[in-house]
């Protein structure tokens, strides 16, 4: 069996070329500092304070550029530690780095069950690798005993229904393909997959797209030899064991059963989030904002902000305010496709004065006042643009770029 160090050597992912860092910065969840203040700390970080941040298994870098750069451009004070077992991946994630001219980032090779031993962090990204581990518990514990009091981690594993048709696939390909080099593999995969009937739920799965982005992607969707999934109850259950807790998904629309059927019941939540990830059939990875479990002798991050809140300084990810405002003055409902969901949202006209000056840096009370609206009226309009944008995570509440130009706030998107 090819091993995943010698996988992630032999073809290093997601495919990246540092080059490229001149034309773009790569943007996802989890991981964004404006995300994370939102989910982890009500959006009321002190950014004045250093980030000690833990990158466990950064593979060829988005995640430790993304925190690197966005960290750096809004003047934040920061030690960042990546770690991986592969040392291709790795160089890669140095030259990325290097390309920007970014500072602060100390690089290891190694395994996340090695986190402990690097000391403690207020933040920990681990995102598609704890479902690699031959031993998932134990990294979701190790990532645990390098939390410092107060933080938190952003994850993501897969989810196994919107991945039908993967592991079927896998698991042949395993059977008829041991004892060849990677390179191999790829090649003898790539034509057996072409001779897979059309009625093969991989075929029919359309959310699947890896395997046609590039070598690397085909590898670590059909050839990769330690991957596992996880439903909703199994991510839940695995973090009661391992000391952690659910802070929040970053679209919890997506876990919303009312949404689909109208109406929540009488379940209780994590019930009605295992019933929504069936019904919905589509979500192929969790993304969510873990937190220690509660202790009576530790503190714990303070949750999910509300930018129904004056001093709260909202975000509008994934969209241009402008061109959102201008929908809404149109009267248009605004049609949103994320996560393989489809949704209609509804706005008043007058929300669109308030979203037009949504800037990164401004406060609900600021926007308000400059919108000419009293504060009972704003105080409304706040309400309905939360209940409609926050759920899916196009609005987001962090003081990141307080006090700071448009040129760093830039990096919010």
């Amino acid at each position: 069996m090819v091993s995943v160090t010698e996988h992630y050597d032999a073809y290093p992912y997601p495919e990246r070329d540092p080059a490229d860092e001149a034309k773009r910065l790569v943007i996802g969840s989890p991981s964004h500092p404006v995300e994370m203040d939102h989910h982890l700390w009500a959006g009321r970080r002190d950014w004045s304070r250093p980030l000690r941040v833990l990158v466990a298994g950064g593979g060829t870098g988005d995640g430790v550029v993304q925190l690197a750069q966005t960290l750096a451009s809004a003047g934040v004070p920061h030690e960042i530690t990546y770690i991986d077992l592969s040392h291709r991946a790795r160089a890669i994630a140095e030259a990325r780095i290097e390309a920007r001219g970014l500072n602060g980032v100390r690089f290891e090779t190694g395994s996340l069950l090695d986190a402990p031993d690097l000391g403690t962090f207020d933040y920990i990204d681990c995102c598609g690798v704890l479902h690699h581990l031959p031993d998932s518990p134990a990294g979701f514990r190790a990532l645990r005993a390098a939390l410092a009091p107060g933080g938190g981690a952003g994850i993501m594993v897969y989810a196994p229904y919107g991945r039908s048709g993967v592991y079927p696939l896998q698991d042949a390909f395993g059977t008829l393909l041991e004892g060849l080099a990677p390179e191999e593999r790829l090649a003898a995969a790539r034509a057996m997959l072409e001779r897979v009937p059309e009625g093969h739920p991989f075929r029919t799965n359309p959310h699947l797209v890896d395997n046609a982005a590039s070598d690397a992607g085909f590898y670590d969707l059909l050839l990769h030899g330690q991957d596992r999934s996880y439903t909703v109850t199994e991510l839940c259950e695995t973090l009661d064991e391992t000391g952690w807790q659910l802070a929040s998904f970053t679209m919890p629309a997506l876990y919303d059963l009312s949404r689909l059927t109208g109406h929540g019941g009488d379940l209780p939540e994590r019930a009605r989030m295992a019933a929504a990830e069936k019904l919905r059939g589509t979500i192929k990875t969790h993304v969510a904002y873990i937190v220690a479990a509660a202790e009576d002798d530790a503190p714990s991050a303070p949750g999910t902000a509300s930018c129904r809140q004056g001093a709260s300084v909202p975000h509008l990810r994934g969209a241009d305010p402008r061109a959102l405002a201008k929908a809404l003055q149109a009267g248009k409902p605004l049609p949103i496709t994320l996560a393989g969901a489809a949704a209609r949202l509804s706005l008043p006209k007058a929300a669109a004065a308030l979203i037009a000056r949504i800037d990164g840096r401004s406060s609900v009370a600021e926007i308000t006042r400059a919108s000419g609206l009293d504060p009972v009226a704003g105080a409304s309009l706040w309400a309905r643009i939360e209940d409609q944008l926050a759920p899916w995570g196009l609005l987001l509440c962090s003081g990141l770029y307080r006090g700071r130009g448009a040129a760093a706030a830039a990096g919010a998107g």
